[in-house]
């Protein structure tokens, strides 16, 4: 496809949100949280809502299809998900598109996810969502994406605290 017909393969500040969060654990431990689907399902999705995985296949090429369960904005809500893998590089990258699992699915986004360990032992994830519009980011945003994103990867932290 060209730039055109599919804007997330072109990164433009405009249609960007970033997420940042330190971790105390070391990176390798961090990666196989985001690629182990019992892990996932214990951490994933913002606070009040469950995983329910339907497929998971964490490989280049594979996918993560799940559903996102519970009691969300005062009701019992499901919403479908499905992450496209486009690139995984052990401890370093995780490279998806992720959208419900209509293929054409207008909303779907760009999402990169990298592990920066530091001299520490303390891993930095940072989580950069790419959306097809200007106006679906500010949308999204509207709609609580950045608050969404960091309880997600609040989440993630008290997991791994354990």
């Amino acid at each position: 496809m060209d730039d055109i017909k599919n804007p997330i393969e072109t990164w433009s500040l405009d249609r960007e949100i970033v997420l940042v969060k330190l971790l105390h654990h070391p990176r390798n431990k961090v990666f196989s949280a985001w690629t182990d689907p019992e892990a996932l399902a214990k951490w994933y999705g913002p606070d009040g809502l469950n995983i329910e995985t339907k497929e998971a296949d964490f490989r280049e090429g594979g996918v993560w299809r799940f559903d996102m369960v519970g009691e969300f904005e005062g009701k019992s809500q499901r919403f479908e998900n499905l992450m496209r893998f486009l690139e995984i590089v052990p401890n370093e990258r995780i490279v998806m598109d992720y959208g419900t699992p209509d293929p054409d699915d207008p909303e779907r986004f760009r999402m990169t996810v990298t592990f920066d360990e530091q001299s520490d032992g303390k891993t930095v994830v940072t989580l950069r969502q790419l959306h097809p519009t200007r106006e679906r980011r500010l949308a999204v945003i509207g709609f609580g994406a950045v608050e969404y994103g960091l309880q997600t990867l609040a989440g993630l932290a008290v997991w791994l605290d354990g």
